[in-house]
């Protein structure tokens, strides 16, 4: 079974933005996930309102997830998934600190609560097809807390694994470039695989702060386990209408049970 994943940090709503902030860049994060039309998306710090304008905007989809700080409050990572293709089985929430169930814990010097949060799918048109999406947002301030942080994702991962065997896909901003012992560490687990192996070259930046360009390197990645095919990748780097949609380009892959 194929289908397209992907993973998009749409960039919180800030005024200081000016014509950047989000009302006048909702339609251009909505467009761009029209034309690809990804069966799941996980998103980067969407307060509420955003994700219901997301909502709105795209009525095949539903989504799952809380914000950091419990309940709706602060940013979210919420999973977007195409109600027609797939449906959402289970779902859960952990932080990345040594109390994961404690709603807007922080630990190991991160600047602010850090959360996963997953959905259990499966296809509509061959419901014995199933997967577990991890979709997630590494600290940007402490090396500690990216560390062990995805230290405990990894943890949680691959004991989830184990127990449902179904493969896996873990995305997310990791703020970390690909030579990172966060990147290595992951990429150096036996049963995970990163989606820009697929590519055939570097695949360059995706966070450009709305400047655009390619030089640099990732800090935004799809990781899936290794009973999971990987087919296309990009990034997009597209602007809409004149203007791009966040300060992150949007990255997508194609993925075959």
């Amino acid at each position: 079974m194929e289908f397209k994943i992907g993973t998009f940090n749409v960039r919180v709503n800030l005024a200081q933005d000016g014509e950047d902030s989000w009302p006048h860049r909702a339609d251009k994060v909505t467009q761009m996930v029209r034309c690809h039309q990804p069966d799941v998306l996980g998103i980067q710090e969407a307060l509420i309102d955003m994700t219901r304008d997301i909502e709105e905007a795209l009525s095949d989809y539903k989504w799952i997830g809380e914000g950091r700080r419990g309940g709706l409050s602060d940013e979210l990572c919420p999973i977007f998934y195409n109600d027609l293709t797939v449906e959402c089985r289970h779902y859960g929430q952990f932080w990345l600190s040594e109390q994961p169930e404690l709603a807007g814990s922080i630990s190991w010097g991160s600047d602010f609560p850090r959360i996963c949060t997953w959905g259990h799918f499966r296809f509509r048109q061959a419901p014995y097809e199933e997967f577990i999406v991890y979709n997630t947002h590494l600290d940007h301030i402490s090396s500690s807390a990216k560390e062990n942080g995805s230290a405990l994702l990894w943890q949680r991962l691959y004991a989830h694994y184990i127990r449902k065997k179904v493969p896996i896909i873990l995305t997310g901003d990791f703020n970390s470039e690909p030579e990172s012992r966060v990147i290595r560490s992951l990429r150096g687990k036996l049963i995970l695989q990163d989606a820009f192996s697929s590519l055939d070259g570097a695949p360059g930046r995706t966070f450009h702060q709305f400047k655009g360009g390619t030089e640099g390197s990732p800090i935004d990645y799809i990781f899936c386990t290794t009973d999971v095919k990987i087919g296309q990748t990009e990034i997009d780097r597209k602007t809409v209408n004149g203007r791009y949609p966040s300060d992150h380009y949007p990255v997508f892959t194609t993925l075959d049970l």
